[in-house]
């Protein structure tokens, strides 16, 4: 019975012998560093952002409230007296800030089949799949789009009773439908975006433990850092978005109330709007 010698251990390559012919052991992934974002050309950018309609009717707004908010100062109204010959500058800005308000809402013109859209891409609540809401956010999400979509169909209706087409006397009471519409959408909108707020609240305090774990074993954490970074950008422009929409939904119950609130002033009421334009035209700017 012929015994096995023990398996030797591996001689030393030869001199001679070619190194890359012997296995070699596979080095560890290593994760990469998060690439930053290249800046776009301005010029570039800026064609993007005006191609949409949103970008045009935002800058129409930010025109129409920063007029409305010269209007309301007494600078306006000493202009006004001042004036003897000809138009004064008070008269031709209330004419450009009514033409303005009703060139904005030809922009609206099929804008409420993204909401009918939106409405249809509603996942059912309820149903045992990942891509189910609760049925809260259902509720609210059928709020928000459908408040929204009726507001942009009446407003339709808005622009052509203020253009001719339709009877102007039947502008006021599509105005106040519109009014009613729009409040109702930023009440589920706002809602909604208060429970996105809190998501996204859990998701930082996690990448924050993540971080301050790494950094305590020494292990690099570049990738959660930056993941962090963006939650917290993220959470930053929901406040905004939320700011915003309180501000459209302050306006739209001044509408309501036939501007007998006592936050109808003037300049309050045409502060919002500017501030409600600046916070969206940077949402679409970051957004193109």
């Amino acid at each position: 019975m012929s015994s096995k010698s023990p398996p030797q251990p591996p001689s030393p390559p030869h001199p001679n012998q070619n190194t890359n012919l012997l296995p070699k052991a596979t080095p560890e992934p290593k994760l990469k560093p998060p690439q930053q974002e290249k800046k776009r050309d301005f010029l570039t950018h800026l064609e993007s952002y005006l191609s949409k309609r949103d970008g045009v009717d935002k800058l129409l707004k930010i025109s129409r409230y920063t007029a409305k908010l010269i209007l309301a100062t007494s600078w306006a109204h000493q202009a006004q007296s001042q004036a003897h010959n000809g138009p004064s500058l008070y008269n031709r800005l209330k004419t450009f800030e009514s033409s303005v308000g009703i060139s904005r809402k030809s922009l609206r013109l099929g804008k409420f089949v993204q909401d009918i859209n939106a409405l249809r891409a509603l996942p059912k609540p309820r149903v045992k799949s990942t891509s189910s809401i609760s049925d809260l956010d259902f509720v609210l999400s059928v709020v928000a789009y459908g408040g929204e979509g009726v507001y942009f169909f009446v407003e339709q209706l808005v622009w052509l009773a203020k253009s001719g087409l339709i009877d102007p006397k039947r502008s006021r009471s599509f105005q106040k439908i519109s009014a009613w519409c729009e409040f109702v959408g930023y009440f589920g909108s706002v809602a909604l975006k208060f429970r996105d707020l809190k998501v996204i609240g859990e998701d930082e305090e996690c990448l924050k433990s993540s971080v301050e774990i790494s950094s305590l074993r020494g292990e690099c954490c570049e990738v959660e850092e930056e993941r962090l970074k963006k939650v917290r950008e993220k959470k930053m422009m929901k406040k905004l978005s939320i700011l915003q929409d309180l501000a459209d939904a302050v306006m739209a119950l001044d509408d309501m109330i036939d501007g007998k609130g006592p936050f109808s002033g003037p300049v309050f009421m045409a502060s919002a709007g500017l501030l409600s334009a600046l916070i969206s035209t940077h949402k679409n700017w970051k957004a193109c």
